[in-house]
């Protein structure tokens, strides 16, 4: 299943896409409680399915069950509707699939040729640091550029979400812990990043973390090992690896990382970065205004944005 999160008519709502159509979950389960005879069909739905993607996931099973029935209710064609359900995807603005995480956690270095291109050695332990959920912005938004620094970077990341309350889960069942899979770019402002031996403030810079199109559902996915990663600009590639050349799986970054926090449903993990990057070219190549930054990953999708020059005002 591919969920996403969507606006239309200035609401801001949780479906799945299914050939170019938006299905709303909310909806769509209202729809088929109704059909059964409930009579708090509305109540019921916002219990099991909510609007927003972290309080959906943290449903777990019981709310993906009853959001698969409604979506079979709604594909089977049934002709009692009592509202509109579904809509073009062309109709509806896509957002980031999560909005508000309660961490976003990233690894550094996790890339072999990354590594080597910043002339570091293979770390024993995940280099982690956070970006904040006002980083988020969705695969239809502008990547603001701030005339704070000329040194816009790029970071093409294979992300993961997780599913359910994770503390202490070994690699073995790591996996069941995840919800999904999406495609984050994590813009880095690098003399900020730089100008201290923590990289925080180079990283939480407002708008700094493309994310979408969508959340793949970890049963499409299945290994997350072996997808390509690419990434461009205005066309020209400057990353490519593949997720089997990660350093730390993510297996091994669900166990490490609950081993030391409670990881909760809606918790974002960007997995690090491939070779390529503007700060590490010779000579060095940074976004500027109009640049077009196309990430694309197997099985996942395509998360392109424009860079656009902003003030804090805009």
């Amino acid at each position: 299943m591919r969920l996403v999160t969507y606006s239309y008519e200035g609401n801001q709502r949780i479906g799945a896409l299914m050939n170019d159509q938006v299905i709303d979950l909310n909806y769509a389960c209202v729809e088929m409680l109704h059909s059964q005879g409930q009579i708090r069909a509305k109540q019921i739905a916002e219990a099991y399915i909510p609007t927003n993607m972290v309080e959906f996931l943290q449903g777990g099973e019981q709310s993906l069950k009853m959001a698969n029935d409604g979506i079979e209710f709604i594909t089977n064609g049934s002709s009692k509707l009592t509202r509109k359900v579904v809509w073009p995807v062309s109709e509806v603005r896509l957002e980031a699939p999560v909005q508000n995480p309660a961490k976003m956690i990233c690894v550094g270095h996790n890339y072999r040729e990354h590594i080597l291109e910043m002339g570091r050695e293979l770390p024993p332990y995940p280099v982690v640091f956070a970006k904040f959920s006002n980083t988020i912005i969705g695969p239809q938004d502008d990547i603001p550029f701030y005339p704070i620094s000329e040194q816009l970077d790029y970071e093409a990341e294979f992300a993961f979400v997780i599913g359910k309350r994770a503390r202490g889960v070994t690699q073995e069942e790591a996996l069941d812990y995840v919800a999904g899979y999406t495609i984050a770019n994590d813009v880095t402002y690098r003399d900020l990043q730089r100008r201290t031996i923590e990289w925080l403030q180079g990283k939480t810079v407002e708008g700094s973390a493309p994310m979408g199109p969508w959340l793949v559902t970890v049963d499409e996915i299945g290994d997350p090992a072996g997808l390509e990663v690419i990434l461009t600009v205005n066309g020209e590639q400057r990353q490519r690896s593949n997720t089997a050349n990660l350093v730390f799986t993510v297996s091994y970054l669900v166990e490490f990382l609950s081993g030391i926090m409670t990881l909760e449903p809606g918790d974002i993990i960007l997995t690090g970065t491939p070779g390529g990057v503007g700060v590490a070219r010779d000579p060095q190549v940074f976004l500027k205004d109009g640049d077009i930054v196309r990430i694309e990953i197997d099985r996942i999708g395509v998360l392109e944005n424009r860079v656009k020059k902003v003030n804090w005002e805009e």
